[in-house]
């Protein structure tokens, strides 16, 4: 877990500073898996279907008249995400930046859509 949350860590330092200068209040943090509650709450029939989530309210919908915001949260998932780098052959610190850099974008208000565009111009394929 350890080695993984360094992972992590430097996968956002990778992020683009123009990024890293957007992003407050965020937490990240890392799960062997999904929870639960949110398997039964998103419909998920395995708790290895998902890399990472986001939740929070996005950049363009926030109300920046509340100054005690809770923080926003990416949970990268860490058993998922070791899962898909072996079936993928890239490697799991790529595949924990593209988790990120996915949940981010959700972050800046852009919905599944949006984000499956940007990764194609960012990422390729």
């Amino acid at each position: 877990m350890e080695e993984f949350e360094k992972m992590a860590a430097d996968a956002y330092e990778r992020l683009p500073d123009w990024v890293k200068a957007k992003v407050k209040n965020v937490a990240i943090i890392v799960e062997d898996v999904v929870s639960a509650d949110t398997m039964q709450e998103m419909k998920l029939e395995s708790n290895m279907d998902l890399l990472g989530l986001y939740t929070g309210i996005s950049l363009v919908d926030r109300d920046y008249g509340s100054p005690f915001a809770l923080p926003d949260t990416i949970h990268l998932y860490r058993l998922p995400i070791e899962e898909e780098a072996a079936l993928s052959g890239e490697p799991v610190a790529d595949v924990v930046y593209e988790t990120i850099w996915h949940e981010i974008a959700h972050h800046f208000g852009l919905d599944e859509d949006g984000v499956e565009k940007r990764e194609k111009e960012e990422f390729g394929g």
